[in-house]
């Protein structure tokens, strides 16, 4: 039977102590004689104990963003803020947890965690910036006058007439920065990318426009693959099942769903990740990438509103342009900024046809790949029932890695996957495999059988790599009869929360939540990308570096994926060379560290 527990009106810490600033559309709302929408709202939570609904007393004195503790603040106005958030934060979690009862396996949540830096740092980043490019235009310059030799891809003169191929900045940007520090990128590896992995040695005598391979290879641990719960093997039940799977079935059905129809393996996998998720029915694809940017035109038009979050991934972002939708953006994981954006959206209609939106959807992420943070599903959910709209859930990242059976944020949060309309997956991270699902009710799946592009030009998943996810699958949900998919999982959280403390302590500025195994370690500075991934190689580390564009011009970083497949001591190794390489390049910008001094991380 269903539990209602209803929330105070006040609580025992203040949520949101900025002045409260009404908007254009909140003075219409005000004004009207009756509400458009019910101010109070509600939202399922599985427990062990059974469904529990919470729900607010007073919208007034609570608002929508309960669940978020990134607005968490001290009410004291005395002390030190970083001394107070250590002493209060306990004591909020503990108040949260004896409201919400969340999952007896997860007895606290981490918070997301975007440590500010100072101005200066950020005014220095922009500088190295002018740097980079004011050489960059000088080397240009020493092009056109025929002092340097261009070996970049170009049009040819007697085209020059014709529309650019290439963006000139664009073009820019890789001949003269991103070619420098090629060597970092596009390693190529000799070995299955698991906990180690084997890369192939290469040098450049020409600044990483060509390489040439010297015949060794050395293996690295590796912290660059998304292989969760490291299912990217070779050998084992799954690389055994796929391989047996070829036998039988082949490779491929050398033509579309529609014209031949897919394998028995792919009909089997979509009836075990409708299981998986606790939805009525699913559809499987090859390719995690089209997943979104092929399947979000056929569910919005050019009459609905799509509201994206700023960190969404780029396959989000071409399904959303694609669709042809009016698109809005709000700021992460910001539950004031998606409301404020949904009552104007509601209030003033679609500006191009003055007319109401006909649907609106909210696109988000379980896990954001290049932030680390988890984001906030409650009480997203509760805005969607709020305002009558539609919840478009990416798990692609937190499918496999989260909640304590691997059901990914939705099982994290304790919700019900009832309440998201489009649960969306990929296959190539925690299952060690590749394509993408997409859960939800059977009137949606006939839909996007119907109408979705996949169907008609693109190939159905190859049986060996259904066959694999079916296996893993399985074993994640203890149909092997084993223990093996619980251990990895607990193995996971617990490399995650033991490293991410760790860099903390040591003083870095780590993103996202303790919970994630995704780790960006912020090194701010463009020309640290080349540095750390070259120096990270020496000493046996395999790590991703990104930069603008992928981040923003200030926010280059280091990013680390954990796995389930990692050790201790491999974990122990990684942060000992960081921790050294850290002390040498200056790269401990946080300010926090002695928050950590005096606490004991076990393992």
């Amino acid at each position: 039977m269903a539990e209602t527990l209803t929330l105070p009106a006040t609580l025992p810490f203040d949520m949101d102590n900025e002045e409260h600033r009404r908007t254009k559309s909140a003075r219409i709302f005000s004004k009207l004689p009756f509400r458009i929408h019910p101010l109070s709202w509600s939202v399922s939570l599985k427990t062990h104990s059974g469904t529990k609904v919470i729900q607010s007393s007073d919208a007034k004195g609570f608002k929508a963003n309960f669940f978020s503790k990134e607005k968490i603040r001290p009410t004291s106005s005395s002390g030190n803020y970083d001394t107070l958030r250590k002493n209060d934060i306990s004591s909020q979690s503990k108040a949260l947890e004896n409201i919400l009862d969340v999952n007896g396996n997860i007895p606290t949540r981490a918070e997301n965690e975007f440590e500010p830096v100072s101005r200066v740092i950020a005014l220095w980043c922009y500088i190295s910036w002018t740097v980079l490019l004011i050489f960059a235009y000088f080397r240009e310059f020493l092009l056109k006058i025929g002092l340097e030799k261009s070996k970049a891809t170009k049009e040819l003169d007697k085209q020059k007439d014709f529309v650019p191929l290439y963006n000139s900045f664009e073009s820019l940007y890789t001949r003269r920065m991103y070619m420098r520090v090629r060597d970092v990128f596009e390693r190529p590896i000799a070995s299955v990318p698991g906990a180690v992995v084997k890369i192939k040695d290469r040098i450049t005598q020409d600044y990483c426009w060509t390489f040439q391979f010297t015949g060794t290879e050395t293996e690295i641990i590796n912290t660059g693959s998304y292989n969760y719960l490291g299912f990217a093997e070779n050998k084992g039940p799954c690389a055994d099942a796929s391989a047996l799977s070829i036998d039988e079935y082949g490779l491929g059905t050398c033509s579309t769903i529609h014209e031949q129809g897919q394998s028995l393996p792919q009909c089997k996998l979509e009836k075990l990740v409708a299981q998986f998720l606790g939805v009525d029915e699913a559809i499987c694809f090859s390719m995690g990438f089209a997943t979104n940017s092929m399947n979000a035109p056929c569910l919005v038009d050019k009459h609905g509103l799509i509201i994206s979050d700023e960190y969404n991934h780029a396959s989000l972002i071409l399904g959303c342009r694609l669709s042809g939708a009016s698109i809005k953006v709000f700021k992460h994981n910001d539950m004031n900024d998606l409301e404020r954006i949904l009552r104007n959206a509601i209030a003033n209609g679609n500006p191009k046809t003055r007319r109401p939106y006909k649907k609106i959807l909210i696109i988000i992420e379980g896990i954001y790949s290049m932030e680390g943070s988890i984001c906030n599903l409650p009480a997203i959910i509760a805005l969607k029932k709020k305002y009558k709209c539609y919840l478009y859930l990416d798990e692609a990242h937190s499918i496999g890695a989260m909640g304590p059976t691997g059901r990914g944020v939705v099982e994290y949060w304790g919700c019900d996957p009832k309440d998201v309309d489009i649960m969306m997956g990929t296959f190539t991270k925690s299952f060690g495999a590749a394509g993408g699902y997409i859960g939800g009710t059977k009137a949606v799946i006939s839909h996007l059988r119907k109408s979705s592009p996949t169907g008609y030009y693109s190939m159905p998943m190859s049986p060996p790599v259904a066959q694999q996810i079916i296996e893993s699958m399985s074993i994640i949900m203890g149909k092997d009869g084993t223990i093996e998919g619980e251990k990895r999982i607990e193995q996971l959280a617990r490399n995650s929360r033991y490293f991410r403390r760790n860099l903390k302590k040591m003083g870095f500025i780590v993103y996202g939540s303790d919970d994630s195994p995704v780790v960006p370690i912020m090194l701010f500075f463009p020309a640290y990308c080349g540095v750390w991934g070259r120096e990270m190689l020496k000493r046996k580390i395999g790590i991703v570096v990104v930069s603008f564009p992928a981040t923003a011009m200030t926010e280059s970083r280091a990013r680390i994926c954990l796995s389930a497949a990692h050790t201790k001591e491999m974990l122990d190794k990684v942060l000992k060379e960081i921790d050294d390489f850290g002390n040498i390049t200056g790269a401990k910008w946080s300010r926090r560290a002695h928050l950590y001094k005096d606490i004991q991380i076990e393992y």
